[in-house]
């Protein structure tokens, strides 16, 4: 993997001569500071949310070196993976969501849970949202807190509904605020114009790899895992196809972090 870029948040904007990155989106009626890959901000950002402590958000630098995957903390919850958002990404994303229907599940027996992005720029947190409301992860979520309560309005909504909570959350948004405004890098103004996207991966309670983007019609199903995490061979296979689909056009700015134990 590349070295983190700063800022790498993406969702509304558009790249040169290429289709709207939020053609299955609705017009963003608020927009968020783009959020910076930094492990220190995210998980400062979701311990605020109400996380616990004994998870954090670590930097990937290669998903074949085993040397480098040994010093990642294991099991590995999530995945959030910063790409380009490239003609030859749109095209894909297009042709694979030509023929899906958009998602509606919801509910307590919803897995893996899944948040529509209506906010423009709020990719970063919609990925963070995805890595701690699945799998295991979400079993560490505190009584009484933010996330819980989010979760618990959340969960029984549709999805255009859903997102609007999202939106109206003042808890969100000063959270998000809060970290985005903590990084390493210059603040970017909220309603910029960016080419780069989070996606998320987790490991749903039906052991299966999901890809999850809020961009997306819904959840995409990228097999079984069985008992291994998300940074074993077959899950980061799926990751190298991003990879692949940018070599190309030379676009190699990724980076990769993943919520695992906190060795704090």
């Amino acid at each position: 993997m590349s070295e983190p870029v700063h800022p790498p948040e993406g969702g509304a904007g558009e790249t040169p001569n290429a289709p709207s990155a939020s053609v299955d989106v609705p017009r963003a009626r608020k927009a968020f500071i783009p959020l910076e890959c930094n492990p220190e901000v995210m998980t400062a950002l979701v311990h605020k949310l109400g996380l616990s402590k004994s998870l954090a958000f670590h930097d990937v630098f290669s998903i074949s070196d085993p040397d480098l995957l040994a010093f990642v903390p294991r099991p590995a919850l999530a995945l959030l993976l910063v790409f380009p958002v490239s003609e030859s990404y749109q095209r894909h994303r297009i042709a694979e969501d030509a023929g899906k229907e958009e998602y509606s599940k919801r509910g307590d027996g919803e897995d893996p849970v899944w948040f529509k992005q209506t906010i423009k720029n709020a990719c970063g947190m919609i990925g963070v949202l995805h890595a701690v409301c699945n799998g295991g992860s979400r079993d560490m979520i505190g009584d009484g807190s933010s996330l819980q309560e989010l979760l618990s309005k959340a969960l029984p909504l549709p999805p255009l509904e859903r997102a609007k909570a999202l939106e109206d959350s003042q808890e969100l948004a000063s959270a998000h605020k809060s970290a985005a405004t903590r990084g390493a890098s210059a603040v970017p103004d909220a309603e910029a114009d960016v080419d780069l996207h989070y996606v998320c991966f987790v490991k749903a309670k039906d052991n299966h790899l999901y890809e999850l983007d809020g961009q997306r019609k819904g959840p995409l199903d990228r097999g079984d895992l069985g008992d291994d995490d998300v940074l074993s061979e077959r899950a980061v296979n799926v990751v190298q196809i991003f990879i692949d689909r940018e070599k190309e056009s030379g676009r190699l700015d990724f980076s990769l972090v993943t919520l695992a134990p906190n060795m704090d």
